[in-house]
């Protein structure tokens, strides 16, 4: 499971849980910061989620701790400032203005209703679909995102509250290709992109 975000030298992380990023430093980032994975998730619109995910990386190099993605000190940030970090080349998302809005809006929200610990989102749902009401209350995550998360933090980090696989919908299904919840290697990286092309062709058929 995903521990809290308190800050550990990265050469004293474990091997990383999670292979999205597909890079070594920001994987072993968002398998042991839960609030660097929900910003990763909120990045993941409108480019590719390897790039998007590693965009929580990139924002915690930036800003002095490659180890820790605080949600306290974004939150408490001028969002002049904070934009300056988002659009520094390279940009950490496609839309570095409204992303970075998001982000310090998700920031704000995990500081004001959990104290600033992610972990507590999923550590005390009772059910998958507390889990879900949960997820899809925090800016910036609709039903879908929230859904795939939610699957993401079933399948591949242990979090398995009761009726998680239904409340995360068809992301849930075993064996599936369809999200990043899928995505724990190159190849299934490759799989899940070859999906969502193949049903991006389909509706625009």
């Amino acid at each position: 499971m995903v521990a809290s975000s308190g800050a550990a030298p990265a050469e004293k992380f474990p091997p990383p849980a999670l292979c999205i990023a597909q890079d070594v430093e920001a994987d072993a980032l968002l398998s042991h910061d839960p609030f660097a994975l929900l910003v990763g998730m909120l990045l993941d619109q409108q480019m590719p989620m390897d790039r998007a995910f590693a965009g929580a990386y990139r924002l915690a190099v930036r800003l002095g701790d490659p180890t820790r993605l605080d949600p306290v000190r974004i939150a408490a940030m001028d969002p002049s400032e904070f934009d300056a970090v988002m659009r520094e080349v390279p940009a950490v998302h496609r839309f570095p203005g409204s992303m970075g809005g998001r982000v310090q809006a998700l920031a704000a929200y995990i500081v004001m209703e959990y104290a600033g610990d992610a972990t507590s989102i999923w550590i005390s749902a009772k059910s998958g679909q507390a889990l879900f009401d949960r997820l899809l209350a925090l800016p910036g995550y609709g039903e879908q995102k929230s859904r795939i998360f939610l699957a993401l933090l079933g399948k591949q980090l242990g979090v398995q509250p009761r009726g998680w696989r239904s409340a995360a919908g068809v992301y849930g299904a075993k064996g599936s290709r369809r999200s990043v919840a899928d995505v724990t290697d190159k190849g299934t990286l490759g799989e899940v992109r070859a999906f969502k092309q193949a049903a991006k062709q389909a509706a625009q058929s």
